[in-house]
């Protein structure tokens, strides 16, 4: 995109307001519903009589074994990475009552994942035995129209998905679970059943029922953050959980001001929540069989190079959208996040973590790309052209595979359909909101623009 254009876009960010529709201002992350405001107050008033929740390794651990009854982490568990995340956290986060609480659940939750599937592991010694699908892996920054791609895809049957109530609980919560798909596994069969109307048994109506829990709670701490990201409890969601269980991923600072495990993240070697997060994803297709995967998370930007250590054949997706719009419209999502943690929330100070953030994210997969061959691995595509003219980009993609047929054309339809643009309401954002200039995000990201262009200007 010429750079002329690129400074119209980002002067004229969303700026209207549409008649009749939620509207979400960045600016106004800090709006907490009253509900949510009180019972933060009243929690922090009682913290003298004992109700400050502790955020300790081994209450942590010992919780996840009560409730699983299980005991085995695995003998790949790595404590380094829980301790500096839990350190930080309770020196830097400075979270609110309901955020102690929505960590430490979410904590005994990742660590009962992971005793649920070394139980597994050791019980059904074949899931580890199986060859990794082949994946299409969505790699673009966040609110690059990430989101969309991989629910359009999602309704290929074809594809294995993570819905957002299997991210939340990858692991089957019974322990006597066995897949309801006897003998050895065909693409065409899981297909023509399908296509034909047959219900798969798949969906776990418990771990669906914590996941819509989960999205009612969202909606009562921050309505608006379903017009920046719309969550849906069977709809697909970021495989980054499959690094969350090694405790080696960015979400942690995508949700609460955690510069020190932040910094330390950024320089540990990741091959451990990699080589894992390939295990998770052998139990998944066990579970329900596909032909490919697609999966997607901007944190797959830092790491192409442990992605073609670990995966099997492998095919990156990568949108692009004007760049001083994807930033503020993700930064304007992370203060709204850590609204829910935190009445600590600094937008300035998440601005100057992420954005050099991004820079590095985006040299990280540059640097990875144009090293020998490694270009063929990846399709490029168009936020603008995504969003006008969905069909046209599926059909390129598609173009490594054989093409779209009439009745798969039908169903990405069909889905649009039902999915269309702003469902959820409008979301307004600006580089100004965060007290930015394009210099600032120029700083860190003209590697990328120059690339970018390059890469455009010859079609």
């Amino acid at each position: 995109m010429p750079k002329e254009e690129q400074e119209r876009s980002a002067k004229s960010t969303h700026h209207h307001k549409p008649a009749g529709s939620r509207v979400t201002y960045s600016k106004n992350f800090s709006k907490r519903p009253i509900l949510f405001r009180m019972i933060n107050s009243a929690w922090k008033t009682s913290y003298s009589l004992g109700t400050r929740i502790k955020l300790g390794k081994d209450d942590l651990v010992r919780r996840a074994k009560s409730v699983t009854g299980l005991d085995d982490l695995g003998k790949d568990f790595w404590d380094e990475p829980l301790d500096r995340m839990l350190k930080s956290i309770n020196e830097e986060a400075n979270l609110h009552p309901v955020g102690r609480f929505i960590t430490r659940e979410r904590l005994v939750s990742l660590l009962s994942i992971r005793l649920r599937a070394e139980y597994f592991f050791r019980k059904h010694p074949g899931i580890l035995e199986q060859d990794l699908y082949p994946a299409w892996i969505i790699v673009g920054l966040q609110r690059t129209g990430t989101t969309k791609l991989h629910r359009l895809l999602a309704a290929d049957p074809d594809h294995r998905i993570i819905p957002s109530w299997e991210v939340i609980n990858p692991i089957p919560l019974d322990l006597e679970f066995h897949p309801s798909y006897p003998g050895r596994f065909r693409p065409g069969n899981i297909r023509r059943k399908q296509e034909g109307g047959t219900k798969l048994h798949y969906e776990d109506p418990k771990r669906l029922k914590i996941a819509n829990t989960s999205v009612k709670a969202v909606k009562l701490m921050s309505p608006g953050f379903f017009a920046i990201h719309p969550i849906d409890a069977k709809q697909p969601e970021e495989d980054i959980l499959m690094l969350d269980v090694s405790f080696l991923s960015t979400t942690t600072e995508a949700m609460m001001n955690v510069p020190s495990y932040a910094a330390w993240l950024e320089n540990t070697d990741q091959s451990p929540a990699y080589e894992y997060a390939v295990k998770m994803l052998k139990l998944l297709q066990w579970v329900k069989p596909a032909r490919r995967w697609v999966l997607k998370t901007p944190h797959h930007l830092e790491f192409p190079d442990l992605i073609s250590k670990y995966f099997n054949e492998i095919r990156f997706i990568w949108p692009h959208r004007n760049i001083y719009e994807s930033v503020p419209s993700y930064l304007s999502m992370l203060t709204y996040n850590h609204m829910i943690f935190s009445d600590d929330v600094d937008e300035k100070r998440i601005a100057k973590h992420w954005v050099r953030k991004t820079g590095y994210m985006l040299d990280k997969t540059l640097n990875y790309r144009l090293k020998g061959d490694n270009n063929q691995q990846f399709i490029d595509i168009r936020y603008k052209d995504l969003v006008s003219d969905p069909m046209h980009e599926l059909g390129r993609i598609y173009s490594h595979d054989g093409g779209i047929s009439d009745k798969l054309g039908m169903r990405f339809r069909k889905h649009e359909k039902e999915h269309p643009h702003h469902k959820h309401g409008h979301h307004h954002y600006s580089l100004e909101d965060f007290s930015l200039t394009q210099s600032d995000i120029d700083t860190y990201t003209m590697h990328y623009q120059d690339f970018i262009r390059g890469i455009y200007d010859r079609k």
